[in-house]
């Protein structure tokens, strides 16, 4: 059959964050949503795929996720391309964007780039995936090409990554990237951790015991973010151009300054969070859970609702997961010593869904922050809404189904997660990717059709 006809009593469609009845017409030969209707209208013609959508299931836009790193090639055994999107798929998500580290080469070369994605074709994508660059020391005369190439955009960090070849830039390494790029409107992503006052905080007190989560936490305190974010400003002003971007942002504190550098005309910077800092607080990680470290760090519980409210209030720009694997064995030891990333790609939906169900958000709301906010940062038009002329990713949700987070519900290469033992709200039935399903979730893994997923 040529023609998928979507019969929904409930779908998100744009412009409006209620569920409304819809009839949804897709073209499967060229995987595009060819037509919308309002209300249910049963197809004429015999001939064509006609899916008839439960009464209290929600059909949704295919999901969002710019921030996830597969680590593949060189940290493959952290993560994969195959593993990671099938996680992704799990969770309704059908576009995620790649990360330049911890992947061996980084993604900071057109090599680089190249390798990566020659890596990608061979082993399969199971949804669509885009790449981020890297800004490092001494790569500016590499970053246009890479633009040119398709990159989405360029991620730095103001603070030592972790990883030995991907080091931290410097304000002058900064201007040097920008000039590079001034007659674009490429878009620049800040790790913004920035340590004003070098080695304060690199050495507990005598009194500070590692296993407790309060003394990583005071390791990175939100002064860190507040001096990047003025870097960052600054930046920002000289060249207006350019697009800026705070990725996970964690510190409550950072939102005045931006408050007043948008008032004051700075239109070219944009901020997200994560779902970590908006469904967890320090105060409740126990001791030795090294599964909840993550850099910046997850705050406290007033901190995590001033975040919340910022993003209702349009501050914030959207989530994303920050889905940062690595090995179990990288997680053992102390909180000063253990890798520092969260696994959480593919619950990010339920996970917010579960968040905000006392804060009366519209379930529309919650998929304009996964969905077309981001489609629209990184140039992918066509997707993250349910209009004509969009790639025909939808998803099937269940928004009343509470499920328990369990290490054989966790899809990722490495079940090392601080959510396993949560109970959420709200289910991924089904994931289509133009047009065809890809993951049923009563069939699991066993019904996969794997390996559907483009570069993009």
């Amino acid at each position: 059959m040529s023609k998928q006809i979507i019969l929904a009593p409930l779908a998100i469609l744009p412009g409006n964050h209620k569920p409304q009845p819809a009839t949804i017409e897709i073209d499967l030969q060229s995987g595009v949503i060819a037509s919308i209707q309002k209300g249910l209208v049963p197809p004429e013609d015999k001939g064509v795929d006609v899916i008839q959508i439960e009464e209290g299931k929600v059909v949704l836009p295919g999901l969002v996720d710019t921030h996830v790193h597969l680590n593949q090639p060189g940290r493959t055994e952290w993560e994969g391309f195959q593993t990671g999107t099938l996680a992704a798929i799990s969770g309704g998500v059908t576009t995620v964007i790649d990360m330049p580290l911890n992947s061996i080469p980084p993604t900071t070369t057109l090599e680089g780039l190249e390798v990566k994605r020659t890596e990608a074709e061979k082993v399969g994508v199971n949804c669509d995936i885009g790449f981020w660059g890297g800004i490092i020391p001494g790569n500016a005369g590499e970053l246009v090409g890479m633009l040119q190439e398709g990159v989405k955009g360029f991620k730095c960090f103001l603070i030592e990554s972790g990883v030995e070849e991907f080091p931290c830039v410097d304000e002058e390494d900064l201007l040097k990237a920008c000039e590079a790029l001034k007659d674009t409107n490429a878009l620049i992503l800040f790790h913004a951790e920035l340590d004003s006052a070098p080695h304060a905080h690199d050495e507990p007190s005598s009194s500070s015991d590692p296993n407790e989560y309060s003394t990583f936490l005071s390791s990175r305190p939100e002064e860190w973010e507040l001096s990047a974010l003025s870097l960052i400003l600054k930046i920002a002003k000289l060249y207006p151009s350019l697009r800026f971007h705070i990725v996970h942002l964690s510190a409550a504190s950072a939102l005045p300054a931006i408050r007043q550098a948008r008032s004051e005309g700075v239109n070219n910077l944009t901020i997200e969070t994560c779902f970590h800092y908006l469904c967890l607080a320090s105060e409740e990680i126990p001791d030795n859970a090294t599964q909840f470290k993550c850099c910046p760090p997850i705050r406290d519980s007033s901190n995590r609702l001033q975040l919340k409210q910022a993003l209702l209030d349009g501050e914030i720009d959207y989530v994303v997961s920050d889905h940062s694997p690595c090995v179990p064995e990288l997680k053992k030891g102390d909180f000063l010593n253990s890798w520092g990333g969260i696994s959480g790609l593919g619950l990010g939906l339920s996970l917010l869904w579960t968040e905000f169900r006392d804060d009366q958000v519209e379930l529309g709301k919650i998929v304009d922050w996964m969905g077309s906010v981001q489609a629209k940062q990184v140039g992918l038009e066509d997707k993250g809404g349910l209009k004509v002329g969009n790639k025909a990713d939808w998803i099937v949700f269940d928004p009343k189904k509470e499920w328990d987070v369990t290490l054989g519900s966790l899809l990722f290469k490495n079940k090392v997660s601080p959510y396993v033992g949560k109970t959420l709200r709200g289910l991924v039935e089904k994931t289509y990717l133009s047009g065809r399903l890809v993951w049923d979730h009563s069939k699991g893994v066993e019904g996969v059709a794997y390996s559907q997923g483009k570069l993009l």
